[in-house]
């Protein structure tokens, strides 16, 4: 199944709501790990600028870089979903625009986790209990919660449309 939303039906909570409930369901279902579920996510939810093969960019990002529990895994599918908009090829020049929402998610999950670290962020977890249901729900709403911090400064930033609310 995959995640088909035309943002222009619906309010900028619906789709914010969505956002993350897909997120966290592509998680939960095994279907992709944290950084793989943002970017898909975030790629549908744009209308898939990139083809559906976009997420193998994020598979060596899980757990913290390939198990080594460095940058949480959501956090590198968030910087890669920003770069599908904000990002660069070769010829264009940086836009600063790149540098400032990268660093709004580092802080916005710093605020969050007070860390990055996907071992700060699960150290009560470590050892045998890293495989435990609970390490995995607080990763899947970590998940969940940058795919729709990304997609909300996406509607913001009026790079995604949404629905306008009836104004009397």
């Amino acid at each position: 199944m995959t995640f088909s939303i035309d943002p222009k039906t619906y309010s900028k909570e619906e789709v914010l709501k969505q956002v993350q409930a897909e997120a966290e369901r592509l998680f939960r279902s095994g279907t992709y790990f944290c950084s793989e579920a943002v970017l898909q996510t975030i790629n549908e939810l744009l209308g898939k600028p990139y083809s559906p093969e976009i997420v193998r960019l994020a598979s060596g990002f899980p757990i913290g870089m390939g198990k080594a529990q460095c940058l949480c895994g959501a956090v590198s599918g968030g910087q890669m979903a920003l770069g599908i908009v904000y990002g660069r090829v070769e010829g264009e020049p940086m836009q600063d625009k790149m540098f400032q929402v990268a660093k709004a998610l580092h802080d916005y999950v710093i605020e969050e986790y007070k860390s990055t670290c996907c071992r700060v962020i699960t150290k009560q977890w470590q050892g045998d209990e890293f495989k435990s249901p609970e390490r995995k729900q607080h990763c899947i709403t970590i998940t969940g919660k940058v795919a729709r911090w990304v997609a909300e400064l996406l509607i913001n930033d009026n790079k995604v449309e949404v629905k306008k609310d009836n104004v009397v």
